[in-house]
């Protein structure tokens, strides 16, 4: 099983706490730039937010 099976396995299993750390993330980036570059830090979160889903989904 190669580094990359094995992260997505991860991710799938626990992809609850993945998507909270995406926000926190996504929001400690906005704090950090003021705000600046929000709508690209929410379009990140979002797809972000959508791959996991969507790899949870295949998992069953």
């Amino acid at each position: 099983m190669s580094f990359m099976d094995k992260a997505k396995d991860a991710l799938g299993q626990h992809s609850d706490k993945a998507k909270d750390g995406v926000q926190k993330v996504g929001d400690m980036i906005d704090e950090r730039t003021g705000g600046k570059h929000s709508d690209k830090v929410d379009k990140a979160q979002d797809k972000a937010g959508e791959f996991l889903d969507r790899n949870q989904e295949q998992r069953g």
